[in-house]
């Protein structure tokens, strides 16, 4: 492991709860965190524009002349060309980051989240063991753009520029861990503290500041849940009312209020064709 705080699961009974409050509906809200929540919250991933730093959906939408809204999807809040583009003649830098929610925005969401369980020193957390840095053999490199090292996710780096980072060999352990079992995923389970967060994104076992955020992670309790599926750009949180009344008053975050019938497929943005 490349952290204590945490520990890898052999049980994953943990985790049993999760699959039949799924739809099995993919690509929309009902299948990607559990249903039975009181409210939901969809958390927007930063918009990252290299050197300029980061900016908001709205804000980017402000540019644009459309509209935020809870399905919206990237590509048409900037009248790209089709769903994959993700700039457009009207935004021509800067994207959101898929299936990561930034360290900053994931610990803002972490202390939000843990005023509203009673076992935040008791919490699951689910990888997708999809990630390139599980598997033996992977390898990273980084881009650099005007002389700047740029995070992207981990399917999409590319060297252009320097020594590619050494591989990052993952414990043999991993490959005979048993898995929770989601429609279209297969998930590592860990166990630890909320606060263990930081050192558990930290998995790349090279000291960069690159970050990946857990596809699930809730409390013993199960009175939250949080959910970042690996196709999407956004970050989705379940709970009670007062949790998501706290997530979307968060000034760290950029949320929208659900109501956990919402798709999130690349086709279901109607207000900005």
């Amino acid at each position: 492991m490349w952290t204590d705080e945490v520990e890898l699961l052999g049980d994953v009974a943990a985790a049993d709860w999760i699959r039949p409050r799924l739809a099995g509906d993919l690509g929309h809200v009902a299948d990607t965190i559990p249903s039975g929540f009181e409210a939901y919250a969809r958390v927007f991933h930063a918009v990252e524009r290299g050197p300029e730093g980061t900016v908001s959906w709205a804000e980017a939408a402000a540019v644009t002349g459309r509209a935020v809204h809870p399905e919206v999807q990237w590509h048409a809040l900037i009248a790209a060309p089709d769903p994959w583009a993700q700039r457009s003649d009207l935004w021509p830098e800067g994207e959101p980051s898929q299936g990561n929610l930034a360290l900053r925005e994931l610990l803002a969401l972490c202390d939000v989240l843990a005023r509203h369980t009673t076992t935040p020193d008791d919490c699951y957390f689910a990888l997708w063991e999809g990630w390139g840095q599980l598997n033996e053999g992977a390898r990273a490199s980084f881009t650099f753009e005007t002389g700047r090292r740029r995070r992207l996710p981990w399917f999409r780096r590319r060297q252009r520029r320097g020594t590619p980072v050494p591989p990052v060999i993952a414990p043999r352990d991993f490959a005979a861990a048993r898995r929770v079992r989601l429609p279209a995923r297969d998930h590592l389970l860990f166990h630890g503290p909320l606060t263990a967060m930081d050192a558990f994104v930290h998995y790349d076992g090279l000291g960069t500041p690159w970050t990946q955020s857990p596809a699930l992670f809730w409390p013993a309790d199960r009175v939250w849940c949080v959910a970042t599926e690996v196709d999407f750009d956004s970050t989705l949180v379940g709970g009670s009312a007062a949790a998501v009344a706290d997530v979307l008053r968060a000034p760290a975050l950029e949320a929208l209020r659900l109501t956990g019938g919402e798709s999130l497929r690349h086709d279901a943005d109607h207000s900005n064709r």
